[in-house]
């Protein structure tokens, strides 16, 4: 179950791209998908307003999730796809930090050499022949840091407030998801940032957002399922095949570059995040 997660994520690539070649820019896909996850929440779950009502301190959790889900659909639309995934990965970094800062658990010295050894991936998978510097150079890298800064920020969070209802979790990451990506679409419309929904193709783009719908919420409950019946270093271990997926796709259908610095970039990147996994043991 968690294998097909990982592919569902890895791939969703394709049909974003496929949605903004149809009129739809991300913004507006990722607000349409997760309107429509909420909708079906509700559906299944009606009291879950009143379990999020209860404890007004997962509007965090909400923002964090959104800002993930946005930075990250954004980011493999217009670039990179192997690249954005590879910054994205930069997360067990960040919840280095996060962890510090929120949660009071101070790094270990394995932690701070795991943090040393993605940063010095990260610097592999920038850097450019001639760059004195390496740094973002895309609107896309920024996108891919930030979503990964968001998404280690949310895991951090879950674990700050696990002791809340899981519907309750859940239900304010969807919600958060909904009501970010929509307010982030319609100020980047007013700054001519997003075009507007291409609703007049409605025909092109709509098969692709049902379908694209389908397939997160399809892939949510299988990580819902997996996460609950495997320990949490094997579910860990089985999600870094998002970046398996992902890469082997892009590169196959051209939305990728096989570079050197970004192979061994990425190797770092993907050894820190192993050796966060295992060192849990």
């Amino acid at each position: 179950m968690l294998l097909f997660n990982a592919f569902i994520w890895g791939t969703s690539w394709l049909p974003f791209r496929a949605l903004s070649e149809h009129g739809s820019h991300p913004l507006w896909s990722t607000v349409f998908v997760y309107v429509c996850g909420v909708a079906l929440f509700l559906v299944w779950r009606p009291r879950v307003l009143g379990e999020l009502a209860r404890h007004p301190k997962l509007a965090a959790l909400a923002l964090a999730a959104g800002l993930t889900n946005i930075c990250f659909n954004w980011a493999v639309t217009v670039g990179d796809v192997m690249r954005v995934v590879l910054l994205f990965y930069l997360m067990p970094a960040w919840s280095i930090l996060l962890a510090w800062a929120l949660l009071g658990e101070r790094p270990t010295e394995g932690a701070l050499l795991r943090l040393a050894l993605a940063l010095a991936g990260v610097t592999l998978v920038l850097k450019k022949p001639g760059m004195a510097w390496p740094w973002p150079e895309s609107q896309a890298d920024w996108l891919a840091i930030a979503g990964g800064f968001s998404f280690a920020l949310t895991g951090v969070l879950l674990r700050r407030w696990r002791g809340t209802p899981a519907t309750a979790r859940t239900f304010a990451m969807f919600l958060g998801s909904a009501i970010v990506s929509a307010g982030v679409a319609l100020a980047a419309q007013a700054a001519h940032l997003a075009a507007p929904p291409a609703l007049a193709n409605w025909a092109g783009w709509l098969p692709w957002a049902l379908g694209l719908t389908a397939a997160l919420l399809t892939g949510n409950m299988a990580l819902q399922y997996g996460t609950a019946h495997l320990p949490a270093q094997t579910a860990s271990l089985i999600m870094l095949a998002e970046v398996v997926f992902a890469s082997v796709s892009s590169v196959a259908l051209g939305a990728a570059a096989l570079a050197t610095g970004t192979l061994a970039g990425g190797a770092m990147i993907l050894s820190a995040a192993l050796l966060a996994v295992l060192m849990r043991r």
